[in-house]
């Protein structure tokens, strides 16, 4: 299969990543220029599902917005001007079997975490995560740009599938299909890790038991198995999108630079690393040795089940 054009190409998939990311960016900032006045986090996590739904859309239609724009726009006029009748069209037909099935696994999730944390943090009211740094103007906008590097990041592997050509891309085969199985897994894996918890929780408020801790169903084998499914999710996505990532770097017809292929696993790393040593894992495992450090019933807990993975007792 060959390609005419590579340095055309190369130039049109990195002009359209660069134009998602901007645009990720600029949501952000956006959102962030009223709640940091108003102190606010009420709309935090609203606001990075909005950041992935947007994000990945436009990933999909970049060539139908980018036609919108004034000509005066440079990179605007990367590709060939694409005719009106063409703008937004039906994505069973704009979009490759590929980059559809990415965007609607995408999509999904984005749909789901979003609307879930949206209900939470209504029926809360706050989020104890900014209880302190909302405060300082400086470190609160911090917090809204690291959210759009998580969305840039998380999603790298969706918008880079995007922004490569339909027709530059192989069939959808077997690697595709486990990269799917796991995704759905891990999918799986976060929606019964909350539901489990959500109901515990109305069971305890209910006085139907006085368990300090959930730590049954899924539960019972990770300390945090929502966060497992999440990087799990995130790591079959990537690996969907690394057969086309590797087909668009190698070989004679190649037109992306080595590299771009483990360009997609930046997402499961970084989505490891955050929840692991960052905004994740940290703050709720400090949150519950100060609840019930002295506590037995929590010390056998974390001897026996692995904070997200493994074996019990591993430390991953």
């Amino acid at each position: 299969m060959s390609f005419p054009g590579q340095a055309g190409l190369y130039k049109e998939t990195v002009s359209r990543l660069a134009g998602v990311i901007g645009f990720t960016y600029l949501v952000q900032t956006a959102f962030a220029a009223v709640a940091v006045p108003l102190q606010t986090e009420k709309f935090y996590d609203i606001a990075g599902a909005c950041g992935f739904l947007t994000s990945t859309i436009l990933s999909a239609y970049y060539p139908s917005f980018r036609s919108l724009l004034p000509v005066s726009f440079k990179f605007a006029n990367v590709a060939r001007p694409l005719d009106p009748a063409q703008r937004f069209g039906n994505p069973l037909t704009v979009l490759g079997g590929r980059q559809l099935l990415l965007s609607l696994m995408v999509l999904t999730w984005t749909s789901r975490l979003g609307s879930f944390l949206a209900q939470r943090i209504m029926k809360d009211g706050k989020d104890s995560r900014f209880d302190e740094i909302k405060k300082d103007p400086l470190k609160f906008s911090g917090a809204w740009l690291g959210q759009a590097t998580w969305i840039t990041l998380t999603g790298l592997p969706v918008y880079l599938i995007n922004s490569i050509p339909r027709n530059a891309q192989p069939r959808i085969g077997l690697v595709d299909v486990i990269g799917f199985s796991i995704w759905a897994s891990g999918f799986m894996l976060e929606v019964t890790a909350d539901r489990q918890k959500s109901a515990w929780r109305e069971r305890k408020n209910e006085k139907k038991h006085d368990e300090a801790f959930v730590k049954d169903g899924v539960w019972s084998w990770s300390r945090h198995p929502n966060y497992a499914g999440e990087v799990a999710l995130w790591g079959g996505l990537s690996v969907v999108a690394s057969n086309a990532l590797f087909t668009a770097s190698t070989g004679t017809a190649a037109f992306l630079p080595a590299y771009y292929p483990y360009l997609a696993f930046l997402s499961p790393a970084f989505t490891y690393l955050l929840l692991k040593y960052a905004s994740g894992v940290p703050l709720l495992e400090q949150s519950a040795e100060k609840k019930w450090g002295d506590r037995e019933d929590w010390k056998e807990y974390k001897k026996k089940v692995p904070v997200l993975f493994g074996w019990p007792g591993s430390k991953i």
